[in-house]
């Protein structure tokens, strides 16, 4: 309602519900159309996390290829941090706890384990990902949409 009182969007749709101030009412904005365009912030890098390594991994050991829960995933040094190993996007894998103790302070070369894939930063994440953010759309919003949600 702000930008549509600073004149900065026009309103295309509106909900049947009503804002009231105490002298106006004013039906509910469903769909906004700015009138000049703004330039989007530049790409930001994808955090260094926990879950985010789970996430590029698909929760799934990188060491015997299965998939485990949350809480029965480790992050495991493909190069130790007790041998200079860093925290960094290409030296930290998902292993789940059997596979990450088996391999112990060795290289995955010296424990005769193979990587399942070469670790990778990460590019993207749900946060990124529009379609994997909204479970629903309002269906007044489908004319001015480009992927489909239903």
């Amino acid at each position: 309602m702000i930008l549509w009182f600073q004149e900065k969007v026009d309103i295309l749709e509106s909900h049947d519900v009503q804002i009231r101030s105490v002298r106006q009412h004013f039906p509910a904005p469903a769909v906004l159309k700015l009138r000049h365009y703004i330039q989007p912030k530049r790409y930001r890098r994808v955090r260094l996390s926990r879950e985010n390594i789970f996430l590029r991994d698909d929760h799934t050991c990188q060491y015997c290829a299965k998939t485990f829960a949350y809480k029965d995933l480790t992050l495991d040094h493909v190069m130790p941090v007790s041998r200079g190993g860093p925290k960094s996007w290409k030296n930290l894998v998902t292993a789940c706890h059997k596979c990450n103790h088996k391999k112990g302070n060795r290289t995955p070369k010296e424990a005769n384990m193979d990587l399942l894939k070469k670790p990778v930063p990460l590019q993207w994440t749900p946060a990124f990902d529009v379609k994997a953010r909204i479970k629903s759309v309002d269906e007044v919003w489908s004319p001015y949409l480009t992927i489909q949600f239903y």
